[in-house]
């Protein structure tokens, strides 16, 4: 199973920002391990928004994520495209201060990679949050693709 998960976050620093946000998804427990993109044929894709238990906490969990931090008095934009696939499939992440420009960018990156593999962009998802800025902290969007349970980095 693939899970879908987003958060928005506000802290004074850019780091304390990312890990609200990341709270707000369900994975700040997590050792996140960032993949290329390439989703593999089989497990469907639940927007569940906030990620179940996905394992203890330290342990490593493999995901494909869009992160924008902005400073403060700016907001923030993330989203990933996908593409809905009986076979395998791509996501393309893309994190900005403006939500159009996320949305603009998302559809020329999925574009492309679908032409790239041949897929059909007819058949493509997207998912985009954005933060609205905080005058005096910074501000994190976060969409993160879960890629099934997490595992222990400690043999």
């Amino acid at each position: 199973m693939i899970h879908l998960v987003w958060g928005r976050g506000h802290a004074e620093t850019s780091k304390a920002s990312f890990d609200a946000a990341l709270a707000r998804a369900g994975v700040h427990q997590y050792n996140l391990r960032q993949l290329s993109s390439v989703i593999p044929a089989g497990p469907a894709i639940e927007h569940t928004g906030t990620a179940p238990d996905l394992g203890p906490a330290g342990n490593a969990l493999d995901v494909v994520m869009a992160r924008e931090t902005s400073p403060p008095g700016t907001a923030a934009s993330a989203g990933l495209a996908w593409t809905d696939r009986e076979g395998p499939g791509i996501f393309y992440e893309v994190a900005d201060t403006d939500p159009e420009t996320v949305r603009d960018r998302l559809q020329t990156g999925i574009e492309r990679g679908c032409a790239i593999r041949e897929y059909d962009p007819a058949t493509v998802e997207r998912k985009v949050i954005s933060a609205e800025p905080d005058p005096d902290r910074y501000t994190t969007a976060v969409v993160l693709a879960t890629y099934g349970t997490s595992e222990s980095l400690i043999e």
